[in-house]
């Protein structure tokens, strides 16, 4: 019986690179251009034809615009434009991972997933609501939204709910983004709503707040945990974050 010569043995397959969705400056740029063509157009809802090619894009261009409601598509895009900006600017030397307007099915996208390699991993949603205030009612777990004249409204869908389906859907698909089992469940994710203005968060009561490096969160409870933080304080909150996770593991 002859065997096998080694180039017709079976031979040890490397695993395939993972490609990664659009991320970091790649998608910032991407995002700046979607903007410029929404505001070229001069209204939201001719974004659809946009993408549609009638301005001689191609089919799909608008990768990120079309994911969300028309009416809400330039506000949305220019929230997530800033905040993208400030991050990649402030720890781009952290080897920090942004990755904006992923979408999950059933739900709004989640506006952006940021990873920093074996420290903590951020999902965060970027909500306005126009005038008013954001209450959180403890009793019923619920948010809801305080106008002046038209009273309390509960806020649904529920983003505290939508932010832990976001955690449950990376889970799943933690793959997509190069996260392995272990690392999943070792790191920290901290689901965080960024209130954006002219929307407010209505003062709570102190013992809904902890303090995240001495910086005091809003720590609301609704299908876990999640943290609230009002637009300005995003780079504090971020800085202050990786401040208490050095030293936790420094301990």
């Amino acid at each position: 019986m002859i065997s096998p010569t080694v180039s017709e043995q079976t031979q040890p397959t490397s695993p395939e690179p993972i490609t990664l969705p659009l991320h970091n400056w790649e998608a910032l740029h991407q995002l700046e251009k979607e903007q410029e063509i929404l505001v070229l157009e001069g209204t939201v809802t001719s974004a659809v034809a946009a993408g549609a090619g009638v301005l001689g894009n191609p089919l799909g261009f608008l990768i990120f615009a079309l994911a969300y409601k028309p009416l809400i598509r330039l506000g949305k895009l220019a929230r997530i434009i800033k905040v993208m900006r400030v991050l990649l600017e402030e720890f781009q030397d952290m080897g920090i991972l942004v990755f904006p307007c992923l979408q999950v099915p059933e739900h709004e996208p989640l506006d952006l997933f940021v990873i920093f390699p074996e420290q903590i991993y951020l999902l965060i949603s970027i909500r306005s609501k126009g005038e008013c205030k954001i209450v959180f009612n403890e009793g019923r777990e619920m948010l809801y939204t305080k106008h002046e004249r038209k009273g309390l409204r509960r806020w649904l869908p529920c983003p505290l709910v939508e932010l832990s389906d976001y955690h449950s859907w990376i889970g799943k698909n933690r793959r997509t983004f190069g996260i392995s089992a272990n690392a999943i469940r070792k790191y920290s994710v901290i689901k965080l709503m960024v209130v954006w203005k002219p929307t407010q968060l209505e003062r709570h009561r102190e013992h809904l707040y902890h303090n995240q490096a001495e910086m005091p969160v809003l720590s609301l409870s609704r299908k876990g945990t999640a943290l609230v933080i009002e637009e300005e304080e995003v780079l504090s909150f971020v800085r202050a974050t990786l401040a208490h996770n050095q030293a936790k593991v420094s301990k």
